[in-house]
């Protein structure tokens, strides 16, 4: 038996996450068994902490972002051998027949499950984690070999890496000078910022609140943004149109948080003919206005995952060391001390949380 991370309700159901023992996976002809060593506490895995619906319908054990060495494989499985240290991209299932299958575009399959997301299929919130043979024979790429030199901990953190990668690399027609504003303080902000240097934008500025002024403002300013504004005490789109150069001056706006606010000021400061990529995510009605949108030719890009064209450039630049992820790592734990780091994320005390086994 083991200890791991559940989240129990429907698939529908906000909560609850209760520690439970569970027996160790069995490993099947085709899939592969990984020791985890490192996961790391996602946004959404947040809106499922102090939730309690009263459930005890047993879901998954959750972690869709961990990374770990294979210790077993099944008979039929002849890419992979026990030893390597692998990174999951946490597809666990794609149906393999649709126009998303079939541009490799896997999690946007209308049938996808995460691993340590969806309902049934486990993730890295405990010591043994099974990557299933079904989701390897359709999508190759969904786990990858950690290059020599980079630590779990770093790999383990792919999947906003490769978010951040995608939605400037390639869904925005960014260019080398322009300038570039970046909503949220999160991991995805945060690597978004260190994208947008790497392809060299001129200005750089994010956009926070008074909640990131103690931690995430200056982790931002290390990793990359030239200046930093309070939302919560400035006129953003005036502050960020003055940063960059006028109401002319703002090529991309990338909006990291979600919120309804966000995209009405990014439409407002974005310049004309610019680009809005929309990372985050938001569950309210848009409450204003959208006539800028044509009258400005801007175009607002969905965004969603990655594919494997963002896991192997940006895995290359993760170990050139041109991507970096311990300043933006606050708290290491164990994973008997889950609460104490949810709660770090929840007070915002915390930008990304590891935690490791430590049960035996």
């Amino acid at each position: 038996m083991m200890k791991a991370l559940a989240k129990f309700g429907r698939p529908s159901d906000f909560g609850t996450y209760r520690m439970i023992d569970i027996p160790e996976p069995e490993c099947g002809d085709n899939d592969i068994i990984l020791e985890v060593k490192a996961a790391a506490i996602c946004g959404a895995d947040m809106k499922h902490y102090k939730v309690d619906n009263g459930s005890d319908e047993f879901g998954s054990v959750r972690g869709h972002e961990f990374a770990g060495e294979i210790v077993r494989v099944g008979k039929n499985v002849k890419d992979w051998r026990p030893g390597q240290r692998i990174v999951s991209d946490n597809t666990g299932h794609v149906c393999g027949r649709c126009p998303a299958c079939e541009r490799g575009d896997y999690l946007l399959c209308s049938e996808k499950v995460n691993l340590g997301l969806g309902y049934g299929y486990s993730g890295g919130f405990t010591k043994y984690c099974r990557i299933p043979g079904e989701i390897l024979a359709i999508h190759k790429r969904a786990i990858w070999e950690i290059p020599e030199g980079l630590e779990y901990e770093e790999a383990a953190v792919m999947d906003p890496i490769c978010n951040a990668y995608k939605a400037i690399a390639q869904r925005s027609g960014f260019l080398p000078g322009e300038n570039v504003v970046i909503f949220g303080t999160g991991p995805l902000g945060l690597f978004s910022v260190q994208i947008a240097k790497i392809m060299g934008a001129l200005n750089i500025v994010v956009v926070g609140l008074e909640e990131d002024v103690k931690v995430r403002f200056g982790v931002a300013r290390q990793l990359g943004a030239t200046e930093v504004v309070n939302g919560s005490a400035e006129d953003v789109v005036q502050r960020c149109q003055e940063i960059c150069g006028g109401s002319d001056s703002i090529g991309l706006v990338v909006d990291c948080a979600g919120a309804n606010i966000c995209l009405k000021q990014a439409i407002e400061m974005v310049r004309c003919n610019g680009e809005i990529v929309r990372v985050g995510m938001g569950f309210k009605p848009v409450g204003f206005s959208i006539n800028d949108i044509s009258m400005k030719a801007v175009s607002i890009i969905g965004h969603m995952a990655y594919d494997a064209t963002s896991w192997r450039n940006a895995l290359q630049l993760l170990a050139a060391g041109r991507i970096q992820v311990k300043p933006m790592i606050t708290h290491r734990l164990g994973l008997s001390r889950w609460e104490e780091g949810f709660e770090a994320m929840a007070n915002k005390e915390a930008i990304k949380v590891i935690l490791t086994y430590d049960f035996d």
